[in-house]
């Protein structure tokens, strides 16, 4: 059973868009996400806490490694989340091998200095988008080889790749790359349960009640990804061969420790 006494007082995410909060908010009202959202549940229980959040959309692993580590290290937090990879396995050139070090690393120098790391899996992109089925081997090899980084460091694992939910659309935003607030929600609670934190379980594993119109299917279905297609995967593909990414000239929204409630305007 999730434990009771867990209290952490500085607590820092690491990572890209997902943790940043992309497809929780926006830039107007300010993006909420599944770190801010775990932060929220930490300082339900010890309201002192401070948080900080070092993600910046777009950056691939060694990005995070070089640009965030240094900063978090500095920050001496007794919480950490790590969570990157997604931006790697979307490029031609991926070496699992190589964004797992950069994994690892970050993992064993936060843990060297006494931090309780957190991380996560990634569920089969293919189950949420069929055209990114060439994708799914990359997935699986990356999922491997943080399952066995993440156990030489006694670092904690969400297995969200584990449970049929997870490629449920509504979890997701438009663009099928970015969680969905519902889908924030939920990772926030499967990091919470894997750090087995109060008033944490596995009802996140749980499958949403049955949507009130069916999925598309058949042609429908064909025409609904040649859509998503032309709306997000073309202009991403776009800015990949132009050499930009969403994340050129942005900044981390919460580089410093501060109360939780300190945090940007947020949406329910």
């Amino acid at each position: 059973m999730p434990g009771t006494e867990v209290r952490f007082s500085r607590f820092v995410a690491l990572g890209d868009s997902q943790t940043e909060g992309v497809g929780d908010g926006d830039d107007t009202t300010g993006l909420r996400g599944w770190a801010d959202r775990l932060a929220e549940h930490l300082a339900r229980h010890d309201p002192r806490l401070r948080y900080a959040n070092l993600a910046v959309r777009g950056r691939l692993a060694g990005q995070v490694h070089a640009e965030q580590l240094a900063p978090a290290l500095a920050l001496r937090p007794d919480l950490a989340t790590v969570v990157a990879g997604v931006n790697d396995l979307l490029r031609p050139r991926f070496d699992a091998d190589e964004v797992a070090g950069h994994l690892e690393a970050m993992f064993a120098a936060l843990t060297a200095q006494g931090t309780r790391v957190a991380t996560l899996t990634f569920p089969d992109v293919a189950r949420i988008t069929p055209l990114a089925r060439p994708v799914s081997p990359r997935v699986i090899a990356l999922n491997q080889r943080i399952r066995e980084a993440a156990h030489r460091h006694g670092v904690a694992v969400a297995e969200t790749s584990d449970h049929p939910v997870v490629t449920d659309l509504r979890l997701w935003s438009q663009d099928r790359l970015h969680a969905s607030p519902l889908g924030h929600q939920r990772i926030a609670a499967a990091v919470a349960h894997a750090l087995a934190l109060p008033d944490s379980d596995d009802s996140w594993t749980h499958p949403l009640p049955a949507p009130p119109t069916p999925a598309p299917t058949g042609w429908r279905a064909g025409v609904h990804e040649l859509r998503w297609a032309a709306d997000f995967l073309g202009p991403w593909i776009a800015r990949r061969l132009r050499g930009r990414s969403s994340g050129d000239g942005r900044a981390a929204k919460r580089p410093h420790l501060t109360p939780v409630a300190a945090a940007p305007s947020r949406q329910a």
